[in-house]
C-alpha cells in the first residue's frame, strides 16, 4: 500500500507569452503549493480499478478517462492496482485538482512498486511527454515543488520561496478553460522578469507579485465577473499581502505573512459567503522529502 498527498497548486503568477501553430498557448508561470488537497492510495491488485470519495467525490467520474486511471496505465501497463481518491479540492477550478491527481496517483505507484521490491525504471524521454499530454501541470505537479513554469509546461526551473500562508475561495461556478482562452484579446504578453528576485520574506514576495499579472484574469472576469468579488473579499481581509486568481479560475487566492490572520480571515470569508469553498493553508518553500523522487524519474 501507498498513499500520496495532492497539493494543490497555485499560480502566483501567469503570462501568457504567445501561441504555438498546433493551439497550444505558451506560459511564464510563477507556481507554488499549498498544504491542502486530495490524497491518492494505492493498493497491489490483479485488475485497475478506481474508487473516488470525500468533500466531491460526487463531482469527479471514476470512468476510463479519469486522469488518474490514464496515469495508472501510463505507469502499470497491463498490470493492476486498486486507487482510492479521496477528492478536497473542487474540479476545474483552476488549483491543478486533476494534475495533481494524476501526479499523485504516479507518485504512488512508484512508491508501490518500491515496496514490492520491483524498482521503476527512470522515466525516459517518451514517458516524459506522456506525462506531459495528461496535461500541462502535471510534470510540476509531479514535484510539487515551487517553479517557474514556461512553454507549455516542460520547461522548469525550482525555486525557494519565503515562508508564508494563502487563502483559497472559489465561489462554485464552473468557468471552463477554453472559454478563458477564447477571451484572451493578447495571446503574445510580456514575460515574467528574466531575473527573479531572492525573496525572503512574505511581504517581498507579495509586492513582486503585485507588479505581475495574472492574464487569463480579465477574461476569466468576462466568463464569470463573481470572480471579481472574490479577488475583493480577499484583498480586504485584514493581514492579506495581496490577491489574485489562479490559472484559468475561478479559484482566486490572498497571500499571508501570519498563519493565524491567514486562518480567522478564511473562517470569516466562509461566514459571510457560505456557498463558497475557503481554505488555507501553508505555502510550501520547497519539499526536500521530494528530492530522491525527482532524481528517480529523471
Amino acid at each position: 500500500m501507498a498513499t500520496e498527498f495532492a497539493y494543490a497548486k497555485v499560480n502566483l503568477a501567469l503570462h501568457v507569452t504567445g501561441q504555438r501553430a498546433d493551439g497550444y498557448h505558451l506560459l511564464d508561470s510563477l507556481v507554488a503549493f499549498a498544504g491542502i488537497g486530495d490524497s491518492l492510495r494505492a493498493d497491489p491488485a490483479d485488475r485497475l480499478t478506481l474508487a473516488v470519495d470525500g468533500p466531491f467525490g460526487a463531482e469527479v467520474p471514476a470512468g476510463d478517462d479519469n486522469l488518474v486511471m490514464r496515469a495508472a496505465r501510463l505507469c502499470l501497463g497491463d498490470r493492476g492496482a486498486a486507487l482510492r481518491l479521496t477528492k478536497r479540492l473542487p474540479p476545474a477550478s483552476g488549483i491543478g485538482g486533476g494534475s495533481a491527481d494524476a501526479a499523485a496517483t504516479i507518485r504512488a505507484l512508484m512508491r508501490m512498486m518500491l515496496e514490492q521490491g520491483k524498482p521503476p525504471a527512470p522515466i525516459n524521454a517518451d514517458q516524459g511527454a506522456a506525462i506531459l499530454a495528461l496535461g500541462a501541470d502535471v510534470p510540476v505537479c509531479l514535484a510539487s515543488h515551487p517553479a517557474r513554469m514556461r512553454g507549455i509546461g516542460e520547461q522548469l526551473d525550482w525555486l525557494t520561496l519565503p515562508p508564508c500562508f494563502i487563502v483559497l475561495a472559489n465561489p462554485r461556478v464552473e468557468v471552463p478553460t477554453p472559454a478563458v482562452f477564447r477571451a484572451l484579446a493578447v495571446k503574445e504578453n510580456p514575460p515574467l522578469p528574466d531575473a527573479l528576485p531572492g525573496w525572503t520574506t512574505a511581504r517581498e514576495l507579495a509586492d513582486w507579485l503585485a507588479l505581475q499579472r495574472n492574464d487569463l484574469e480579465p477574461p476569466a472576469r468576462q466568463v464569470a465577473p463573481v470572480i471579481g468579488d472574490v479577488v475583493a473579499a480577499l484583498s480586504g481581509l485584514p493581514g492579506a499581502l495581496m490577491a489574485r486568481m489562479s490559472g484559468s479560475g475561478a479559484t482566486c487566492f490572498a497571500l499571508f505573512a501570519d498563519e493565524d490572520e491567514a486562518r480567522d480571515g478564511a473562517e470569516a470569508l466562509q461566514s459571510a459567503h457560505p456557498g463558497w469553498w475557503v481554505a488555507a493553508a501553508p505555502v510550501y518553500p520547497g519539499r526536500a522529502d521530494m528530492d530522491q523522487l525527482i532524481r528517480a524519474t529523471t
